[in-house]
């Protein structure tokens, strides 16, 4: 998982700064901050990231491929260019039935 940031300033495509890894889930921080952070995230073809549950809503978009999101058990398929917002709280996992690119932004404001 590389934790660096992308360059600030400079005009990038998402969906070619990851590229996809066989059998994982690869993850680059776009930005971090105390309040929040932006993600891009690659799944190889049968991999997942387990149920679990964050304290604060995350914004998934799709851009590339097809995602299997479940949140409070209900299945909610994307394809490119869908988004959803996964509330704070709630169970939540994510899978792969094919590769598949993602961006993930987590806001942490607003909680107190």
């Amino acid at each position: 998982m590389d934790r660096g940031e992308v360059e600030k300033s400079k005009a990038l495509i998402i969906v070619e700064i990851i590229e996809y890894l066989s059998n994982a889930v690869v993850s680059k921080t776009i930005i971090k901050k105390s309040t929040g952070n932006i993600s891009v995230l690659s799944f190889d073809t049968g991999e997942m990231l387990t149920e679990k549950i964050s304290p604060f809503d995350t914004f998934a978009q799709i851009i590339e491929g097809n995602a299997e999101v479940i949140i409070d058990g209900k299945l909610n398929l994307l394809t490119t260019g869908q988004s959803i917002i996964i509330p704070a709280h709630s169970p939540n996992s994510i899978k792969a039935n094919e590769r598949f690119k993602m961006i993930v932004t987590v806001i942490k404001s607003g909680y107190e």
